[in-house]
C-alpha cells in the first residue's frame, strides 16, 4: 500500500489532522504518517477538542507528535506550508498544501482548515486510485 507522510515542522497541529482524517477517510487507499523536525509534548488542543466534535476523531487516542526519524520511508510527503523553511524527506512524490497555521485563531478559522484539509485528504485519495499523480513507481 502507498505510504503518505504530512509533515511540518512541530508536528503537533495541521499534520496531526492530516493524518488523523487519512486513517479515517482514506485508509483503503494509503497509510499515513504525520512528523516534523521537532515535536511538541502534545497534540494542540484546539485541534484535538475541535477533531472530536466535527469528525468524531479522538487524536490523543493513537496519535503523538513524532520526528521525520520516527516513521517509516514513504511515497508520497505533504507538507502544510510551514512558512519556513518546510522539512524534507525522500519520496516519490511531493506537494505542498501551503496551509496557515490555525494555531491560537479563532474556532471558526480553524474549522475552516480542518475542513480544507478533509477536501484535501480525499482530492488526494481520489488522485491516487485514479493515478493521476505524476509518480514514477517501479
Amino acid at each position: 500500500m502507498i505510504k503518505v507522510a504530512f509533515i511540518c515542522v512541530h508536528n503537533s497541529c495541521r499534520s496531526q489532522i492530516a493524518e488523523a482524517l487519512g486513517k479515517k477517510y482514506a485508509f483503503d487507499t494509503f497509510e499515513c504518517y504525520s512528523a516534523g523536525t521537532e515535536k511538541k509534548d502534545k497534540i494542540n488542543q484546539d485541534a484535538v477538542r475541535l477533531m472530536k466534535e466535527m469528525y468524531d476523531i479522538d487524536m490523543e487516542k493513537e496519535q503523538y507528535s513524532k520526528l521525520l526519524t520516527e516513521i517509516p520511508p514513504v511515497d508520497i510527503v505533504i507538507t502544510m506550508g510551514c512558512n519556513v523553511l518546510c522539512p524534507t524527506l525522500p519520496c516519490k512524490y511531493r506537494e505542498d498544501w501551503g496551509l496557515d497555521d490555525p494555531s491560537g485563531k479563532s474556532d471558526s478559522e480553524f474549522e475552516a482548515t480542518i475542513n480544507l484539509i478533509y477536501e484535501k485528504v480525499n482530492d488526494l485519495s481520489r488522485r491516487i486510485v485514479g493515478k493521476k499523480l505524476n509518480i514514477q513507481w517501479e
